[in-house]
């Protein structure tokens, strides 16, 4: 039976893999926070979308993708099965039919204090034992990282 190599975590070429598990292992907390909050209609990847609500009273298809870094049309199926769930509500630009804009409902907005415990949950785990440079230096070279392959 031939054995498979890969290469070692501390190896330079370990990255894509640390990375990928870093992701996959923060999704898992992600989904288990929402189970233990009860929050339902809601996958790791409409956190974004709520995030720049958040932050945006109002938004357009496009300028969410803009800021979330993700096409127009994965924005417009995240948003319409948010729309489905109640959280999301859409409005077209009176003066410009091809351009719609989101706003969270009364629902969504209520999920805002629930996202802020969790983000403050997962970033405790992520950062423990880490020292304030070390967080620095991390951010750091994660930006490098995504600015070389973008």
């Amino acid at each position: 039976m031939r054995q498979t190599r890969t290469a070692s975590p501390k190896s330079p070429s370990g990255v894509i893999s640390q990375i990928a598990k870093i992701r996959e292992r923060i999704n898992q907390l992600i989904v288990q926070e929402l189970r233990e909050h009860e929050i339902e209609g809601i996958v790791t990847s409409h956190g974004d979308i709520f995030y720049a609500l958040f932050r945006h009273e109002e938004l357009t298809m496009q300028e969410t993708a803009d800021l979330i870094g993700k096409d127009k049309s994965t924005v417009t199926a995240l948003v319409d099965k948010l729309m489905k769930a109640g959280f999301i509500e859409k409005r077209q630009d009176e003066t410009d039919r091809r351009v719609s804009f989101i706003r969270l409902t009364e629902a969504g907005e209520r999920l805002r204090p629930d996202f802020h415990e969790i983000s403050i949950t997962l970033l405790a785990r992520i950062y423990a034992g880490f020292t304030e440079q070390e967080k620095e230096t991390l951010i750091s070279l994660l930006t490098r990282i995504q600015k070389n392959i973008s």
